[in-house]
């Protein structure tokens, strides 16, 4: 047997962080070393499942799973109690079903590798996960399976999954998605068969055909243009009949009529004889038009998806305390005034503060960055975030629509309903249009009814149809179909149609700081020796590192750390103290060194960037920490400014750490301790005073200043919320990336303009020559299709480099 000795963790491909840690693989005679008991205990289950392929379809790295406290699964339990899972939880005799938000999911291979082993669990009948949402859906036999060992079965993986409840609103999105696609795609078949019986009719009208086999290509185009006036355009026509109810007037009321006259016109054609038939406009025409509509359908219903989102965020359950006993409840039975126990690890449920104990919480959730901020007694703690450290109970205060979580929700939504001017104004004007539309069709029919009665439905026709806002309608839609197209190759992600024309006139780009400008992890930037031998005070730190949960302790992770630590202490928001080889050591913050020594240097070390190793004698390093800047960051900033974009810098971290980073980019305008409230604000006030704003964040406290900016850009590894909320997303990272949606904006706009220019152009030059009866309804049909094609191809030209 050899050993593979390679330093990585045969897992998650991470370094070893612990010695001794091996596993005989079952296929070969090597000896395989891990990073963790987690990622062994892993692997064995892939390996006894026969799932070793898993490791070979894998495109990224995975995260390596941490060891499951008992607590957590004497918790799950509770999800095997009918009255508990009874919102979540669909029965029928002995079957169940229940959907599952998943966490930890990186790629494909994942999802491989959990259908198939959540599938040979006894009793799970169906397990399939939808690989866009990370969403599964779950069937089991109660009799012959529990959902507690299920989702256990997860977490022995190193994945998390929870029930949770899809409410009404979600399931009604869902039906209209649904029912959106399936009008599109009758619509897409019919133009397609429709252009392909069309051609030999037009060519007919040149060269001659047969009475017989026009009559039936005519026949065929009724059979399926139809489906597609009856069904897929229906939502015209009821849009309309409403309009008229209502006595107003939208788009739905000119597209209805041409579509209603020209398939009407086409069927009395066919049945009785005539030259001209409109079966293949009629099914274009619809099809277009649903396909606009169904891109801004798609925004819209993602917006909608950010309050399952929310969902994911905030824990299940809850641990009350009632006296000295614990009671495992769902978190919409806590009330205010409970007592609440918060072990490490677990998501605070309610606003609250802390009766007992002290601990370090993870307030990313509401400021985004990445250093934990020190609780103690009568400390106040936020829901949404994370408890670090220590067991700490906390008397809630506010729960449900009172927490702060919950304050941001309402500040998103509120941003959201505030509509641009530019869209105001536009629906003022489609109303005038319209009707402007409607009058002169009106007005041709009459006076041409009085001149030469038999003309006069066929010219009116004429110019109802070549009023069509075909051209009109598709001059944006094709171009920024084009150019997202085009960045979503490049890495950026256009996930709202106004994206690309805020792009082309943005003056003021605002980035967030962590996770944004930087990396979003802390890491060790520097070591500074002040006494002994680099490598072994890295081990040393890293060996009392390895038994702290700050993240701080994560830095060290890339040492060995493989020394025994006797008399372990650590003291919260301070530092660690242990004995290594008979030696007492401590390291931390300055303050926390500075208690053990009286050394001025550790006054050189206290701008809240450097820890410190010492023994009780002497200081033996300093540790500068920091969030790394991203490579691309500083690139991206003068090419952004080279564009004579304004840049800033808005962040909610300390004024320390923003000055830092501000300056090693050159921002010169930044501001620090910014809550979500704050963001929003300055982002409001800028807009006020005449700036078209950028905002590029990634923390769930950016989600406001995301929602309340014309132009919002979340980075890819940000909270799913903010990517919900975001007009775009930067998929690769690579803040340069950024510059060419600049460029790309500022074509769009130009190829947007071109459009509309040849579109109007059609039709002030058509609608005269159709009033005098000098265009016929087939050549206004065939004229509108050119003039759409001529606005496809100028589109295209997008995709190109």
């Amino acid at each position: 047997m050899t050993t593979t000795n390679t330093g990585i963790c045969a897992h998650c491909g991470e370094s070893n962080k612990q010695a001794g840690i091996t596993l005989q693989s079952q296929n070969t005679a090597e000896i395989l070393e891990f990073c963790c008991s987690g990622c062994k205990n892993v692997y064995e289950i892939i390996q006894n499942e026969g799932l070793d392929d898993f490791y070979k379809i894998r495109t990224q790295a995975i995260h390596a799973p941490e060891d499951v406290p008992k607590s957590t699964l004497e918790e799950l339990k509770y999800y095997d109690q009918p009255e508990f899972v009874k919102d979540f939880v669909y029965e029928s005799e002995d079957s169940c079903e229940t959907t599952l938000l998943i966490e930890g999911i990186t790629c494909a291979a994942c999802i491989w590798l959990l259908e198939r082993r959540i599938t040979s669990l006894p009793g799970v009948t169906n397990f399939t996960i939808n690989h866009t949402s990370f969403r599964a859906s779950l069937a089991w036999n109660k009799q012959a399976g529990h959902l507690s060992d299920i989702l256990g079965a997860f977490l022995s993986l190193g994945y998390k999954a929870r029930p949770f409840a899809i409410n009404e609103a979600e399931q009604q999105f869902d039906r209209e998605r649904k029912q959106s696609l399936l009008r599109l795609a009758i619509a897409g078949l019919g133009m397609m068969q429709n252009m392909m019986f069309a051609v030999p009719l037009y060519v007919g009208l040149i060269n001659g055909i047969s009475e017989n086999f026009e009559l039936l290509f005519r026949l065929i185009s009724l059979f399926v243009a139809t489906p597609v006036v009856f069904f897929s355009a229906r939502p015209f026509f009821s849009a309309a009949i409403r309009d008229v109810k209502t006595r107003t007037l939208s788009m739905d009321v000119p597209v209805s009529l041409a579509i209603g006259f020209a398939y009407l016109s086409s069927v009395y054609v066919t049945m009785t004889g005539g030259k001209d038939v409109y079966f293949d406009s009629v099914s274009m025409f619809t099809f277009f038009l649903l396909l606009g509509r169904h891109l801004e359908m798609q925004a819209r219903l993602k917006s909608n998806e950010s309050i399952n989102t929310l969902t994911g965020i905030m824990p299940a359950t809850a641990i009350k305390m009632t006296g000295q006993s614990e009671q495992v409840i769902p978190v919409t039975q806590i009330a205010i005034g409970d007592t609440l126990l918060i072990r490490p690890g677990n998501v605070i449920p309610a606003d609250g503060i802390i009766e007992t104990g002290s601990t370090s919480v993870d307030e990313a959730a509401l400021t985004g960055e990445f250093m934990p901020v020190n609780k103690g007694k009568s400390d106040p703690v936020i829901a949404g975030t994370t408890n670090i450290e220590n067991p700490i109970t906390v008397t809630v205060e506010k729960i449900g629509q009172g927490t702060r979580i919950n304050a941001i929700m309402r500040l998103l939504e509120h941003a959201q309903r505030e509509k641009p001017p530019i869209e105001i104004l536009a629906n003022r004007i489609s109303g005038y249009f319209v009707a402007l539309v409607l009058l002169i069709c009106a007005g041709t029919f009459i006076v041409w009814n009085v001149i030469h009665p038999e003309r006069a439905f066929e010219i009116a026709l004429s110019v109802l149809v070549v009023t069509c806002p075909c051209a009109l309608s598709l001059a944006t839609p094709a171009a920024l179909t084009a150019a997202t197209s085009f960045l979503r190759a490049k890495g950026f992600l256009i996930t709202r149609g106004h994206a690309l024309e805020a792009l082309a006139t943005t003056q003021h780009v605002i980035f967030d700081k962590t996770g944004t400008l930087t990396q979003g992890n802390i890491s060790i930037q520097s070591i500074e020796v002040l006494s002994g031998n680099k490598e072994r005070l890295a081990n040393i730190a890293s060996s009392l590192e390895k038994h702290s949960e700050h993240p701080i302790a994560r830095a060290f992770a890339e040492y060995a750390g493989a020394l025994p630590v006797e008399e372990m202490q650590n003291y919260v928001g301070k530092g660690i103290e242990g004995v290594i080889m008979g030696t007492s050591y401590r390291i931390g913050k300055p303050a926390f060194i500075a208690e053990w020594l009286k050394d001025p240097q550790i006054n050189e070390f206290s701008d809240g960037h450097w820890v410190l190793l010492a023994n009780k004698t002497q200081l033996l390093a300093a540790f500068g920490i920091a969030d790394k800047i991203r490579e691309t960051a500083a690139n991206a900033i003068d090419l952004i400014r080279k564009k004579h974009i304004d840049i800033s810098l808005l962040s909610g971290d300390q004024p320390q750490a923003v000055n830092t980073i501000a300056s090693a980019l050159g921002i010169t305008r930044f501001f620090s301790e910014a809550t979500p409230e704050s963001k929003l604000h300055i982002i409001k006030e800028m807009f006020n005073n005449g700036q078209n704003i950028a905002m590029v964040g990634d923390g769930l406290n950016d989600v406001p200043a995301l929602a309340g900016a014309p132009l919002s850009i979340a980075m890819g590894s940000a909270n799913e919320l903010a990517k919900l909320k975001a007009d775009a997303i930067l998929l690769s990272g690579n803040l340069e990336t950024l510059d060419l949606a600049f460029r790309t904006g500022q074509r769009t706009r130009k190829i947007i303009r071109q459009n509309l220019g040849w579109a109007i152009s059609y039709n002030l030059l058509a609608l005269p020559l159709a009033i005098i009866g000098m265009i016929p309804p087939w050549a206004a049909a065939i004229g509108m299709s050119l003039s759409s094609l001529v606005v496809v191809l100028n589109s295209l030209r997008l995709t190109r480099a």
